[in-house]
């Protein structure tokens, strides 16, 4: 399958890094140009199609990443293979990935998507996991898990993805893993367990500390929001209430509430 690198012309650095990352699990990668907002002064201005209450337009920095991954479901599209990689430039990636992105055989004969990276927010599973080797099993996703910063999809879902951004509306994390918007409600979508790969920022003391490029923008905007209002005991009562009433329904489905482990490669680690 094809493994795609999204990357900013000016980023050289973060390329560099992450092909490091690829040449340690021994495994080659496809460069992808991403669309950079600076030299799309016209992104502000494209209609938007948001269609859902309280939903902020997107910044031009989304704009831009959604194009880019777009980029990547057309090159999907467009080829023979029925499955392909997606990483934007920031990952780090498990000791042992390198397994399993050279080929696809382990991937789930139902799978649409899977789910490569976590976002250390919780998240929910079906308890139900299949074996695939290399100390990773695979899980159906059955609640969001936002990040689009390493996923696998299939030919068919790039298709169904390129048709849904035709109209730019919802940025490309919840358009693939937000069940609240997503466009992919009637697929079989998949959570790696533990974490194939994981963005640097959320890597603490290893991080190398790349800046996002999203969030600044995104910050202004919110913050020129209305702030949320404080809760009132009863309704913090009644939000606790819903939350173990999820959980025990959860527990009786079959369901497990978890955030996503990943484990930090070792200085020694080689992929395997």
């Amino acid at each position: 399958m094809k493994r795609l690198v999204i990357n900013l012309d000016r980023s050289p650095d973060r390329l560099a890094r992450v092909t490091a990352e690829f040449a340690r699990i021994g495994v080659p990668f496809e460069r992808v140009q991403a669309i950079d907002a600076r030299d799309r002064p016209d992104l502000d201005q494209l209609p938007q199609n948001v269609g859902y209450r309280n939903r902020l337009p997107l910044t031009d920095g989304e704009i831009a990443c959604l194009l880019s991954h777009r980029a990547c479901w057309t090159a999907i599209a467009q080829g023979d293979a029925r499955y392909g990689a997606i990483f934007e430039d920031d990952i780090v990636f498990a000791a042992k990935a390198g397994a399993l992105l050279r080929d696809s055989d382990w991937i789930p004969a139902d799978a649409e998507v899977v789910k490569l990276e976590s976002y250390f927010c919780k998240t929910v599973i079906r308890r139900k996991r299949i074996d695939i080797g290399h100390g990773f099993s695979t899980s159906k996703l059955d609640a969001g898990h936002i990040g689009t910063a390493g996923y696998i999809i299939s030919r068919q879902t790039a298709l169904d993805l390129i048709k849904a951004t035709e109209e730019i509306g919802i940025a490309v994390d919840d358009l693939v893993f937000n069940p609240e918007f997503s466009v992919l409600r009637g697929e079989t979508i998949y959570q790696l367990v533990p974490a194939l790969c994981a963005q640097d920022q959320f890597l603490g003391d290893r991080a190398l500390q790349l800046p996002s490029l999203l969030r600044e923008k995104r910050d202004i905007q919110c913050a020129a929001g209305t702030g949320k209002r404080r809760k009132t005991a009863i309704a913090k009562l009644k939000a606790e209430a819903r939350r173990i009433g999820k959980r025990i329904v959860d527990f009786c489905r079959l369901k497990q509430r978890m955030v996503i482990p990943f484990t930090y490669p070792s200085q020694s680690s080689a992929g395997s």
